[in-house]
């Protein structure tokens, strides 16, 4: 378990022997490029250097020396030039006997260079941005291990101004946005994001206080909304090297309405039709007591597929029917809602989520296969072979243009009708028995 310890106001992690956390084996641990890449080398490759073996300290002797500077912030690919100055006389602390440690690893003497009797140089080029955000631990030690002072690094990049802000109201009751950070994204060091946002003609800056609601770049507003006035929404990101603000989105609360999935959604069966499901489902309850319209989709899959087919064009309805289905499947279908028009907002609205997928399966076709006792009539072409390949020509029509009306499925429904009347008309006109025998035409009586 490592534990912490102060040196100059700053935390450094040392395990419970008293010895200074190191990377695992084999692992290299480079701070930049260059020369300084090519010095911070692994455990196995230094192994046989004297100046690379780690040390254990005995004690730790605080206050004793000084690094300059003390917690420097810099930009990526920046130079350092750092000093350890060793106060009074600690014993064996001559700038002879001191050393550099950068996060635990021993840097290589070539780095340093003795400026007196009591001063110890460091110079490091083409910095890399931190290991972590909380900055780098630069150590400078005596001869036999013990710390003398120690330092932060702080190398990264500033900020650049968050973009792509979207917000969402569940319900009209509060508010959660989201946004993108700067371009580059990574600064390297903590960065501190701040949602604020105000009334646009009049009101104070206020500040968002529940982030990481739904994501990292996110954050949420309970309560105390205004509705049928603008807000004025920003995001300020915040760094050792800067800080950047974006762009000022407005919006109504109203504009951006999304509710929760339409519940109590069932499927069913329409009669013995083997192509066909019925879908229906219940308006959000949330948002009864408002004025205003909902848009629905639909989509749907069969059991064994993940590939979703959708319903577009359902409009305001709460049931549908889904046609041109495959007969004797499972089905898995899902609705979600997009209010729109709430108190006369003219926006598009927020799709809600899918609803919780619900299944049903479609009747078994009751066709019979080849040679399963169908009779041809005479002339070679099945009886119903031109109301067939009219029928399919409707449902064609049918499952491109209207999938959830009501007055084509009237229509088809009244189609169908027909169709197996005209059937059994010749059928009886043909003498085709039910069983499929033709009947023995009789002559009048005599």
């Amino acid at each position: 378990m490592p534990k912490e310890f102060r040196i100059s106001g700053r935390l450094a992690a040392w395990d419970l022997r008293g010895g200074p956390l190191a990377p695992a084996p084999g692992r290299p641990r480079l701070l930049g490029s260059g020369p300084l890449s090519r010095l911070l080398r692994t455990d196995a490759e230094t192994s046989g250097e004297p100046w690379a073996k780690p040390q254990t300290p005995s004690s730790l002797t605080p206050d004793t020396a000084v690094i300059s500077p003390q917690d420097p912030t810099l930009l990526i690919g920046s130079s350092l030039q750092a000093t350890c100055s060793v106060h009074g006389d600690p014993p064996g602390a001559t700038a002879e006997g001191l050393y550099w440690t950068l996060n635990g690893r021993r840097l290589a003497p070539e780095l340093s260079r003795v400026l007196n009797a009591s001063t110890l140089a460091l110079a490091l080029a083409n910095l890399n941005g931190s290991r972590q955000q909380s900055g780098d631990n630069l150590v400078c030690h005596a001869r036999d291990g013990s710390i003398l002072a120690g330092s932060c690094l702080y190398v990264g990049l500033p900020p650049e101004k968050p973009f792509n802000i979207s917000c969402w109201s569940k319900n009209m009751k509060d508010l959660t946005c989201r946004w993108t950070p700067g371009a580059h994204g990574e600064t390297f060091l903590h960065t501190n994001y701040s949602l604020k946002y105000k009334l646009r003609w009049y009101g104070q800056d206020n500040t968002c206080e529940e982030y990481h609601t739904v994501g990292p770049h996110s954050c949420h507003i309970p309560k105390d909304l205004a509705l049928f006035t603008p807000y004025e929404i920003w995001v300020e990101a915040t760094n050792r090297l800067g800080s950047a603000r974006s762009d000022v989105l407005t919006l109504d609360i109203l504009d951006v309405v999304t509710t929760d999935p339409p519940p109590d959604v069932h499927v069913s069966r329409v009669g013995g039709l083997e192509d066909q499901l019925s879908v229906r489902w219940v308006s959000p309850p949330a948002l009864k007591d408002f004025l205003f319209q909902a848009k629905y989709q639909i989509r749907y899959r069969v059991e064994d597929s993940v590939d979703w087919k959708v319903v577009d064009d359902v409009s305001n309805q709460t049931s549908c029917r889904l046609a041109g289905l495959k007969p004797g499947t499972v089905y898995f279908v899902q609705v979600r809602c997009n209010p729109f028009g709430i108190y006369g907002s003219k926006k598009a609205g927020i799709w809600s989520e899918w609803s919780h997928p619900t299944a049903a399966s479609t009747p078994r076709s009751e066709r019979p296969g080849p040679g399963g006792g169908v009779c041809e009539p005479r002339g070679g072409e099945p009886s119903s072979g031109p109301v067939r390949r009219e029928l399919k020509q409707f449902l064609g029509w049918l499952k491109k243009h209207a999938y959830c009306s009501n007055l084509s499925f009237r229509l088809y429904d009244q189609w169908r009708a027909w169709m197996q009347k005209t059937h059994k008309t010749r059928n009886q006109d043909e003498g085709i028995l039910p069983s499929g025998r033709r009947g023995t035409t009789r002559g009048p009586a005599r």
